[in-house]
């Protein structure tokens, strides 16, 4: 039999991947007409077509379906054994980990510190992105880990794990100044100011929509933010409450324009470890899943 040629394998398997020859050349530095014109010569060296149209979307046939069964491992093991050696053959070992934008840095910063290594040997880089984003990139091998605020869902990713770390309650603040005639009632006092928080994207912005609604709280909102430290900072600066964890209470309330409005148990901003079953032997992750933050997330500091 005459040899495969793997790059014709790559452009196919990058295809399936990404779901569009374009978005596959984008991500090879290629232009379309190189990736469909090294996916035909596959098809001339298998005898059969790999992807059918049907109106702008091309789908894997029933040979493209085995083709990439088989690509998709090997590629896969390709990536795994690359990560291996990238953490085991070094003197510095680098772990790149993505960040959930919607998650308190300053919280998912102490999370990562307490893996770092006292010998510095690890080189820690992180990517701040959304939850679909970060998974992506993560099943892509682009990244180690994930610091999420939303669990897997592991029907649609059965080749990663997930770990609950942690959760905290949040309160609600506000730069605004008050009269003593007002009477801030918590939690009714919300539908008196406009409201900044978490984007509907994120797990915690669902459970606040979710909750003004089981309270009947009539709330405006007056801005959505994918990123906590954004809305943080703005809140701080406008007319409006804004929401944070609560074990953060004491140090956003070092500004003395801030005032604490309230807090709840009702809902909490949780915290998720995942990552790739081939990154269960990284020093890192394992000090994560070996790791009790529970003295973290009900506010003690060391």
């Amino acid at each position: 039999m005459a040899h495969l040629n793997y790059n014709h394998l790559y452009y196919f398997w990058m295809t399936c991947k990404r779901g569009s020859v374009t978005a596959a050349a984008q991500a090879l530095f290629l232009t379309p007409q190189t990736v469909t014109g090294q996916i035909k010569l596959l098809e001339e060296r298998l005898k059969g077509a790999l992807f059918v149209r049907k109106g702008p979307k091309i789908t894997p046939t029933e040979l493209g379906q085995l083709v990439f069964k088989y690509a998709d491992k090997m590629f896969s093991l390709s990536y795994e054994m690359l990560d291996i050696v990238n953490y085991t053959g070094q003197e510095s070992l680098l772990f790149e980990v993505g960040v959930a934008d919607a998650l308190s840095k300053g919280l998912a910063s102490k999370v990562l510190m307490s893996v770092m290594p006292d010998d510095e040997r690890m080189q820690l880089r992180c990517i701040e992105s959304t939850h679909e984003m970060l998974l992506e990139q993560l099943s892509e091998h682009k990244l180690d880990m994930i610091l999420s605020d939303c669990a897997l869902d592991s029907d649609k990713h059965d080749a990663l794990f997930s770990k609950w770390l942690g959760e905290c309650g949040i309160a609600f603040f506000s730069s605004i100044h008050f009269d003593k005639t007002d009477k801030l009632v918590f939690p009714a006092c919300l539908e008196q100011y406009p409201l900044l928080i978490p984007s509907r994207r994120s797990a915690l912005g669902r459970k606040l929509l979710g909750w003004f609604e089981e309270l009947g709280l009539a709330v405006s909102i007056m801005g959505e933010f994918d990123d906590a430290a954004l809305m943080t900072a703005f809140g701080s600066a406008s007319k409006g409450i804004f929401v944070a964890p609560a074990i953060y209470m004491e140090e956003i309330m070092m500004d003395q324009r801030i005032r604490l409005l309230g807090m709840t148990d009702d809902i909490k901003e949780e915290y998720y470890v995942i990552f790739a079953k081939r990154m269960i032997q990284h020093p890192a992750v394992q000090r994560l899943c070996q790791s009790d933050f529970s003295e973290l997330f009900s506010g003690i500091t060391r």
